[in-house]
This record gives C-alpha cells, structure tokens and sequence, in this order.
C-alpha cells in the first residue's frame, strides 16, 4: 500500500514507469519468443514477439473488455484476426496494415451481418448485407462503405435488380415478383429541402429515390450468353475498383516514404542524444480500436424498404398487357429488348 508522496518519489528515482513484461528474449534483450506484457495504460498482450515487437499469433486485451485474438506483423495486425469490439459487434477476417482488408464477416449489434470484401476499415468490393430485422439481403457491389454500381435487393417475395449510386437506388432497374411478372422501370433522385444545422454548418440536401414505374413483362429468363455478359461485367467492375484502389495505396505508399525518411533522420538524432530501455516500444501503442466504432451500423435500413409499386398494381397491369393484341405484344418485346440493353450498358 502506498501513497501519492511515496509513489512521485518512486517515479523520480527510477523514472516513468514503462510497462510489465515477462518472457523469452534475444541476445539482444529484445523481447524475442512468446511473452507476456502489461502496458502502462493497462491493456495486455499475450504472444509472440520478433525482434521486440508484435509478430505472430497473440491476443491483445484492452481495458475497456475489446480485444483481438490473431496475427501481427511488426506491431500491427496483418493476416486473419477476430476483433471484439466493446459494444458487442465482431469482425472476423482478414487485417492488412492494422485496419479491415480483403475477406471478412461482420457481426453487428443489432443482429444485421456482411460477408464480403473489406478496404481500409469499409465495405469495399463484392458482399452480401442482411438486415436482420426485415431479413432483407443486399447483394452486390460496395465502394468506400456503400452501395455502389449494379446490385440486388432481396425482399421476401419479390427483389429489386438494378444500379445503385451513394447508397441508394439511382437509374434504370426493374422489380421482379413471385408471382410471375417483373416491373421495369427507373429510380430518379429526388432533391429535398436542405436542412438547416445551425450558423457553423452548411445545410445538407436530402435526396429521396423516387420510382418511375414502366412497362410490366413476363419474367425474362437469362440466356447462358446473357449470364456470361453479366459475369464479365461484373469482373469488369470489380478490376476497375482495384485498379483504382492499387492507384490510391500507391499514393499513400510514395507520401509515407518521404515522411518515413523525415522521421528517421529525426529520430536519429534524438537518438544520439537519449537512449531508452527496450521495453518502450510498448508505450507507444495506444488502443486505437477503442474508440473505433462500427460505422456500418447507422444509415443502411432507411434504403433497404421497397418500392411504393404493390404487386397487386402489377399484377392488374400485367393482366391489362396480356389482352391486348399481338401487334401490341410484339412492341413490348421490342420494348423489352430495348430495356435489356440500357440495363447491360449501365451496368
């Protein structure tokens, strides 16, 4: 037991105190082998070490009860890893460079769930969304964390198919029901009255997806020519996305070096000058996942509902389409058509 007089002297005489660690070392009296460390912020890390920094197989535990269980890479989680988060959320997956990249799961709190691709923390590349409370299914393209490109959005008796653009339906796509009919149409971004945040803030626009119903059709089969064209679309899209991606980490790789070298020379010097004992490289970890929170949660349901189109509606237009004469029969195929390939061209 001690007080704050004993414990000021005690830091004055032997200096801030650096952490815990107990385990396998190098000659170097690096932390090097399996290892248990205490941090001064009161996180744990139980593992492998390399050359006195994380690397390997291990379990990091921060205070606030979030932790990671899985691979690291010279201080930073790289390969697969299961991260907890501390409001109950869980990714498992895999990390690139400290952050969420390539395959994963993401388990969220109110019971919705992604499996797909991940980029720099987002949803980024092909995955499937399911809302939990509707059991409504989003499957398609991602970009930056939102639905992006050609898409599905599956209901329980009917999907919509079509393009998306910032997270909400934008441009030509048709409805497809149970029933035997599918609805073509298009979804036109309307803009709504900004709303006022205040004197420091901009007023934002709100822009709803307004249904523009068209022609109602027998559903169209996909012919394995069809299906092809749509598959090579899709690997068409997914290969600018990385292209794109590979251009921006690209970037980030050239300015990181530069600062990289700033910093070493800097380092260096103070070096000359200082020396620190070799348990200070785990002060400098700071629980960033502690405050990282899960981002996907908030603004995905509003855009899940389906269109205001009834199946009822469709189903009465479709029966208004079947009496009419062939003549009129042979425009709505033609019409069809016509549909078909705007909708190859958008996607």
């Amino acid at each position: 037991m001690s007080n704050i007089g004993s414990e000021e002297m005690e830091e004055e005489e032997q200096g801030p105190y650096l952490g815990e660690y107990e385990g396998d070392r190098n000659e170097r009296d690096e932390r090097h082998g399996h290892g248990k460390a205490t941090l001064p912020n009161g996180d744990t890390y139980e593992g492998m070490y390399e050359h006195g920094k994380r690397h390997g197989t291990g379990v990091y535990r921060f205070k606030n009860r979030a932790r990671y269980i899985g691979e690291y890479s010279k201080n930073k989680k790289h390969g697969q890893g299961t991260f907890i988060y501390p409001d109950g959320s869980k990714y498992e997956g895999s990390w690139v460079d400290d952050q969420r990249c390539g395959q994963g799961k993401y388990y969220y709190v109110n019971g919705d769930f992604y499996d797909g691709e991940w980029q720099g923390h987002l949803r980024h590349g092909q995955g499937v969304y399911t809302y939990a409370a509707t059991n409504t299914k989003y499957v398609g393209t991602w970009v930056n964390g939102k639905r992006e490109s050609h898409g599905e959005l599956i209901h329980a008796n009917h999907k919509y198919v079509g393009t998306f653009k910032d997270d909400r339906m934008e441009g030509k796509g048709k409805y497809v029901f149970d029933i035997g009919c599918e609805q073509h149409g298009e979804y036109i971004p309307i803009e709504q009255e900004k709303e006022d945040k205040g004197d420091d803030e901009e007023p934002q626009a709100n822009i709803i997806p307004k249904w523009k119903a068209g022609l109602v059709t027998a559903i169209h089969l996909k012919t394995e020519e069809e299906e092809a064209e749509e598959a090579r679309q899709a690997e068409l899209e997914k290969e600018k996305a990385a292209a794109a991606a590979e251009g921006e980490k690209a970037e980030e790789t050239t300015e990181q070096t530069e600062t990289g070298a700033e910093n070493t020379e800097q380092t260096a010097e103070t070096q000359e000058e200082t020396s620190a004992p070799a348990t200070t490289e785990e002060t400098t970890e700071q629980p960033e996942e502690t405050t990282e929170q899960p981002e996907e949660q908030s603004g995905e349901q509003p855009s899940e509902q389906p269109s205001e189109q009834p199946a009822e509606q469709a189903t009465e237009e479709q029966t208004e389409q079947e009496e009419k004469k062939e003549t009129t029969e042979d425009n709505s195929e033609e019409t069809t058509q016509e549909t078909q390939e705007e909708e190859e061209k958008t996607d």
